[in-house]
C-alpha cells in the first residue's frame, strides 16, 4: 500500500483513478477545488461519492497554486506518489482566459514538484495531452516529435509542464513520468466534450456541431484504459519518460456519430461548421512505447466505449440529472 496524492480527484479522470487506487488498497490524499468552468459542484461531488466513504480516502478542498495549503498537505500526510491531474482544461476556452491557463497549468505544476522534490516523493506522473503536437506532426504521433508548435494555450502550457518536469528530474532525480491523453471518453467524460456533447445535442434534437466536413479523425481512448495507463506509470519509476496513452485506431467524426446514433436510437441534425484554427485535422498516438514499456494494452475498442458511454448517459438522464 502506497499513499498517493492525486490532484483533480473529483475530475473525469481524476475520479476513476481515485476510485481504481482505493480499491487496490493504496490511502489516496485526494485534492479538488471544484472549479466550475465545466461541472457544477454537484457534478463532482457525485463522481466523488463513492470515494469519500472509503476509509483509506482523505480529501481536501484546495487550489494547486495555494503554495501554502499544498505544503501542509504533504507535510501532513507526506505522499509517496503524486498522480498529477488537475488543469485548467480545454482547448477553446483557453484561447480566452491564457493567463488563468498559464497560473493553474504551469505553476500549479511547479509548486507540486518543488513540494514532491522537498519531501522524496518516489514517483511523480503527470498528465499531459496529445494538444502538445500541435497541427503539423506526422502522424501516428511519436513521443520524440519536438512537439514545439501547439497551436493552443491550452497545448502550451501542457508542454510547459512536460518541460519543466524534466528539469525537476535532471536536477534533484525525481522519476516522473508525463503522460500524454488521446480523446478520453466514457462514463462522468466532461460536457463539453465531443462524445457527451453531441450525445446531448441527439436526444433533445439540437444540432450537432461538425467541424469541417467530418473527416477530420481521434484517437478516442475509454477512460479504463486510461486508468490502466496510469496505474501502470505510478508503480514503475524509470527515471523521466514521456508516454503516449491511446487506442492507436483514429476513427472518423462522422463515424463516431453514427454510432451515437445507433446507441441512442435517433437520428442525428448535423450543423456544419467552419474548422477553427485550433482543431487539427488528426490525432492518432503511436503507442509503441506504452506497450513495451508500461505494458499497456487497450482493452475498449470505440465499438463498445460509445454503448457503456450512452448506458451511462441514459442512467443520467433517467435520475433527472444534468447532462
Amino acid at each position: 500500500m502506497a499513499k498517493v496524492l492525486v490532484t483533480g480527484c473529483a475530475g473525469f479522470i481524476g475520479s476513476h483513478t481515485t476510485e481504481r487506487l482505493l480499491r487496490r488498497g493504496d490511502f489516496v490524499i485526494g485534492v479538488d477545488n471544484f472549479d466550475p468552468l465545466f461541472y457544477g459542484r454537484e457534478t463532482k461531488e457525485r463522481n466523488l461519492s463513492w470515494s469519500r466513504e472509503q476509509k483509506n480516502f482523505a480529501f481536501f478542498e484546495a487550489d494547486i497554486c495555494d503554495g501554502e495549503m499544498m505544503a501542509e498537505i504533504f507535510d501532513r500526510y507526506r505522499p509517496q506518489k503524486v498522480v498529477h491531474l488537475a488543469a485548467l482544461a480545454g482547448v477553446v476556452p483557453s484561447l480566452e482566459r491564457p493567463v488563468d491557463y498559464d497560473k493553474v497549468n504551469v505553476l500549479g505544476t511547479v509548486i507540486l514538484l518543488e513540494l514532491s522534490r522537498r519531501y522524496g516523493v518516489e514517483m511523480f506522473v503527470f498528465a499531459s495531452s496529445s494538444s502538445v503536437y500541435g497541427a503539423d506532426t506526422k502522424a501516428p504521433f511519436k513521443e520524440n516529435e519536438p512537439a514545439v508548435k501547439p497551436i493552443s494555450p491550452y497545448g502550451a502550457t501542457k508542454r510547459m509542464g512536460e518541460i519543466i518536469a524534466y528539469t525537476f528530474h535532471h536536477l534533484h532525480d525525481l522519476p516522473i513520468t508525463c503522460l500524454r491523453f488521446f480523446t478520453v471518453y466514457g462514463p462522468r467524460q466532461r460536457p463539453d466534450l465531443a462524445i457527451h456533447k453531441f450525445a446531448r445535442c441527439i436526444i433533445k434534437g439540437e444540432p450537432v456541431p461538425i467541424y469541417g466536413d467530418g473527416t477530420s479523425q481521434r484517437d478516442y481512448t475509454y477512460i479504463d484504459d486510461i486508468v490502466d495507463g496510469i496505474e501502470s506509470a505510478l508503480d514503475r519509476p524509470m527515471g523521466y519518460e514521456i508516454i503516449n496513452l491511446g487506442c492507436g485506431e483514429p476513427v472518423l467524426l462522422l463515424n463516431m456519430v453514427e454510432m451515437l446514433e445507433q446507441s441512442l436510437g435517433k437520428k442525428a441534425k448535423l450543423q456544419f461548421l467552419p474548422m477553427p484554427k485550433t482543431e487539427p485535422p488528426l490525432t492518432h498516438a503511436d503507442i509503441t512505447k506504452a506497450q513495451k514499456i508500461l505494458g499497456y494494452k487497450p482493452k475498449v475498442h470505440i465499438g463498445e466505449g460509445i454503448p457503456r458511454f450512452v448506458e451511462w448517459f441514459l442512467h443520467e438522464l433517467r435520475d433527472g440529472r444534468e447532462i
